[in-house]
């Protein structure tokens, strides 16, 4: 049988000749002893087949090779990507307000103080995810008169944010009811339009280097073609607002890694794509009152699992079905080359696409975590991110997954936590 393999600088049709040549003269195709006419007229037609083949192949262009993960086109997205680097999500300020008072005066001022950015700053981060619920601004029927008054407080806390040198990404970040309603309702739609032409105007002669606009914080809808459709055109809008500035777009369910991955780029070329990481949520989100209901009976669940601790974990869960999950965590081995494999695929992505992509949402709720696994994995996740080129914002400054601690009107940066991050708290 031939081996059919080229060497270096052989042609196909060289390299099958010679060797066609080589049997049909041999001795033992001359001798009648070897083989009869028939079964001769049949090996000479199954090598000139082969030869056929070939040279088909010798002739086919070859596919391209693979672009390298995360490698971005020269545009000014990749570029602004270097303002996104390590970053802290600022939450609780001007959305999620947990206060019964609302969004009020008191509350603008004393939730986040110009003493927070300045330790932003000051512990290493170089930008920050301002979260903006826009419902307390928004008038329906009338989505782009966006009140001063409001405008008032969010324009003074960006006005901050850049004077400390940090970049601003404007998170436009409403509730679940909002986006259930957007996922099925038109007319709210463009109303979001309206709003997004008006709010990217606003801040649209701020340095377009430093502010960032983000579509929607995780988007809710099971449909990932309506969400494309309706996200291209929210982008549309906010370019006509903001004619030189940054879009951040994302995924449909949550911003979650499968659904970015799903998507198709916009066309835009200054896009920057995010992504949320949280995986598995059984770990980062246990002892969690919110989502999946038996979260809150899971404490203690360790990273990197195992069958044998994550079985201690599973006795506390009263339901056998979710007992099981906790199980399955255990069995599955999460650690930093599962973590990895599932970064890598979003690089693949953004490789094969050439668009820059930032992951602006990970973290583990503290309540119930131990803190060395917390920490293994949030520096797991984080080199991952930063072995992919990705830029990422951390989930979050001083809430349940926070980077600081706030008691008794300090502030108290979280050591275990900034070193996972390749950060370290300053000094006095």
């Amino acid at each position: 049988m031939l081996v059919a393999s080229l060497q270096p600088g052989e042609t196909a049709p060289e390299k099958y000749q010679n060797e066609l040549a080589a049997v049909l003269y041999s001795p033992r195709m001359k001798s009648n002893s070897c083989i009869n006419p028939a079964s001769g007229f049949f090996l000479l037609l199954s090598l000139v087949s082969l030869y056929a083949t070939c040279r088909l192949a010798a002739e086919t262009p070859q596919s391209q090779p693979k672009v390298p993960p995360q490698q971005a086109r020269d545009t000014v997205a990749a570029r602004r990507m270097s303002h996104l680097q390590r970053g802290i999500n600022l939450s609780g300020w001007f959305a999620q307000v947990a206060d019964p008072k609302g969004y009020t005066r008191e509350h603008f001022i004393s939730h986040t103080t110009p003493r927070d950015i300045a330790l932003v700053k000051a512990m290493g981060f170089d930008h920050v995810r301002l979260s903006v619920n826009p419902q307390p601004m928004f008038r329906a029927g009338q989505a782009d008169a966006i009140p001063q008054e409001y405008l008032d407080y969010l324009d003074q806390a960006v006005h901050t944010i850049l004077s400390n040198g940090l970049a601003v990404i404007l998170d436009v970040h409403p509730d679940s009811e909002f986006k259930n309603r957007l996922a099925k309702d038109d007319h709210l739609v463009e109303q979001l339009g309206d709003f997004w032409r008006a709010f990217a105007k606003h801040y649209a002669a701020l340095d377009p280097n430093l502010v960032f606009f983000e579509i929607l914080n995780e988007p809710e809808f099971e449909d990932r073609y309506r969400w494309a459709g309706i996200q291209t055109k929210l982008a549309a809008a906010i370019r006509e607002g903001a004619s030189q500035g940054t879009i951040i777009a994302t995924g449909a369910r949550w911003s979650d890694d499968a659904d970015l991955v799903f998507l198709e780029p916009l066309p835009d070329a200054n896009v920057i794509y995010t992504f949320h990481f949280y995986e598995p949520h059984i770990f980062t989100h246990q002892g969690a009152t919110w989502g999946v209901d038996f979260w809150h009976f899971e404490q203690g669940l360790v990273y990197p699992s195992t069958p044998e601790s994550a079985a201690k974990v599973a006795a506390l869960v009263p339901e056998a079905a979710n007992r099981l999950y906790v199980i399955r965590y255990g069995f599955e081995r999460w650690n930093s080359a599962r973590i990895e494999a599932e970064v890598s695929q979003v690089a693949e992505w953004a490789g094969r696409h050439q668009v820059p992509v930032t992951c602006d949402e990970f973290g583990v709720y503290r309540k119930y975590a131990d803190t060395n696994s917390r920490v293994a994995w949030l520096t797991d996740v984080r080199t991952s991110l930063e072995r992919h080129g990705m830029g990422w914002t951390m989930w979050d400054y001083s809430g349940g997954f926070g980077v600081v601690t706030k008691t008794d009107g300090g502030t108290v940066p979280d050591g275990p936590t900034l070193g996972a991050l390749g950060l370290k708290a300053p000094g006095p």
